[in-house]
């Protein structure tokens, strides 16, 4: 849930999205093999790339970063790129080749993939539970109080077209609000980084704030909840990994070992004392040197992951077709469920159904 400092009306990742008809026959197509990697002698030979290029996040280790960091990755190893803060900004660098995998919020793949892009996501990687969720805050002194009070304010987003423009209309919809009251809702792009300081400054009116930057501003006080996106759905996988298609083609002993590794990542940071998982991502952070804060680290609760190793349910793709579809941006039989995502490199197969 990332996007650059500028305001962008809430059609550009639409258009966005459409230039990506231009570029399926450049990213190729097909399905990814269900061949298994062997043991091999240990030097990389049963994998068809090792190396895979990424995009990071400042002050934050990912997935597959702590899957190399362990052990689980090798003798595959990961190559950054540079950072983002946007989710469909990563997975249109995926799309285009230029990097190897990206994650983004499922609403914005299915877009994405409906728009002619040739991926597919194949793990999660983060999601929302009570723990660890995506809030929408006002200054304490704020009069809005309902859903209602929102037509005509501004709301502060990471990006468009991503998991708070999907949650925020929900929430004004479930309360009553036509469409012309919800266009009346302006939704503005703000770093997240910045959303606290910009809310606080009254430039915006409600500020996205989630997980570590969410509760460094609880401590200095002054702000309260308005609605989340924990209360609206619960507990779900909500943002996953993709690959292109020819990539699954070419390289499928490759994405299984990452699927594997990042999916043992994910477990190991869910069932280790958090106090050890924060010192893990604090010594990662500081091995890469790349001039990062690491405070923010300590706020760090739990994966927000619902599926074992990131398996993706169904559930967690079909809410945001049927959304899609009901808010008028996809037709009902425009693209399967089985063209969004596949578990087919998952370790963990028979886990589907734990949370």
């Amino acid at each position: 849930m990332r996007e650059r400092n500028t305001v962008m009306n809430r059609w550009a990742w639409s258009i966005a999205a459409i230039a990506f008809a231009g570029v399926v026959a450049v990213a190729g197509c097909g399905n990814g093999s269900k061949s298994a990697v062997s043991k091999g002698d240990g030097n990389g030979s049963d994998y068809e790339k090792l190396e895979l290029r990424y995009q990071g996040s400042v002050g934050a280790v990912t997935f597959p970063e702590l899957a190399e960091e362990l052990g689980y990755l090798a003798p595959i190893k990961l190559k950054w790129i540079g950072n983002t803060i946007s989710g469909p900004q990563d997975i249109q660098t995926a799309a285009t080749g230029q990097s190897d995998f990206g994650g983004a919020f499922n609403g914005a793949i299915i877009k994405l993939i409906s728009a002619g892009a040739p991926v597919k996501a194949v793990i999660g990687y983060y999601g929302t539970d009570e723990n660890t969720f995506g809030g929408f805050y006002v200054l304490d002194d704020s009069p809005i109080k309902t859903a209602k009070d929102l037509i005509g304010k501004t709301i502060g987003v990471n990006t468009l077209g991503a998991h708070s423009e999907f949650v925020i209309k929900e929430y004004l919809r479930r309360n009553g609000l036509t469409e012309d009251e919800i266009k009346q809702v302006t939704l503005v792009v703000i770093p997240p980084v910045n959303s606290e300081q910009t809310l606080r400054q009254k430039q915006i009116d409600v500020a996205s704030l989630g997980n570590l930057l969410r509760d460094k501003a609880l401590e200095r006080g002054g702000i309260r909840l308005l609605f989340s996106d924990y209360d609206l759905y619960g507990s779900f996988t909500a943002g996953s990994y993709v690959f292109t298609h020819k990539f699954l083609k070419d390289n499928p002993n490759t994405v299984r070992k990452f699927v594997e590794a990042t999916g043992q990542a994910i477990e190991w940071a869910r069932t280790t004392p958090r106090e050890q998982v924060i010192a893990k991502y604090k010594e990662i952070i500081e091995k890469r040197d790349r001039k990062e804060d690491t405070t923010a680290i300590d706020y760090w609760k739990s994966t927000g992951i619902a599926g074992k190793g990131g398996y993706i349910r169904e559930s967690e793709f079909q809410v945001w077709a049927d959304w899609l579809v009901n808010n008028g941006e996809l037709k009902a039989d425009q693209v399967k469920l089985t063209d969004y995502y596949t578990n087919e490199f998952s370790a963990f197969q028979d886990d589907q159904a734990q949370k």
